[in-house]
């Protein structure tokens, strides 16, 4: 142990030490002089890159654009699912059953059709034709059934409106 604390002391350690200081140091500087040279070399490419302009102020106002459009994207995102519930209560669903009312007739001009939403809601019209008077009738139709007595015609309207549909 003696013998390397007393060539710590010696004046060889120091030349040592002397000497790795000067190589650090040239690395130092050939590290600094290189930097610079690649810094240069970076901003005549980014100038080249950018047609004259500097390429990072335009990456810059492009993350600026695209955040916006995002933020625009989010917006129509957000009025789609408002038309997409609003669509929802539209007309969607019809179904239409043609038949003869009255036998002296001889073809089926009588109809009945059924009109809906997507909840199954809306109206069932039924028009009845006779030689000498032709009337329409109209029921509300809530969750595909209406409070009033539909017809054998009439609920087959209603079936095939919400059938027809799937």
């Amino acid at each position: 142990m003696e013998i390397f604390f007393n060539f710590l002391k010696s004046d060889i350690f120091m030349l040592i030490l002397f000497i790795i200081v000067i190589v650090l140091s040239v690395l130092y500087i050939t590290s600094v002089i290189n930097l610079k040279k690649l810094r240069t070399s970076y901003a005549k490419f980014m100038n080249k890159l950018g047609n004259g302009n500097n390429v990072e102020e335009l990456i810059q106002g492009y993350i600026k654009k695209v955040e916006m459009v995002e933020a625009r994207n989010e917006e129509i995102y957000s009025y789609c699912k408002i038309l997409d519930s609003n669509l929802k209560r539209c007309t969607q669903k019809i179904g239409i059953v043609r038949y003869n009312a009255f036998k002296d007739v001889g073809s089926d001009l009588s109809f009945t059709l059924a009109i809906l939403d997507d909840y199954n809601n809306g109206i069932v019209l039924n028009g009845i034709y006779a030689r000498d008077s032709s009337n329409i009738y109209a029921k509300p139709v809530e969750n595909g059934t209406s409070k009033y007595i539909l017809s054998e015609e009439e609920k087959e309207a209603i079936n095939r409106a919400i059938n027809n549909n799937k």
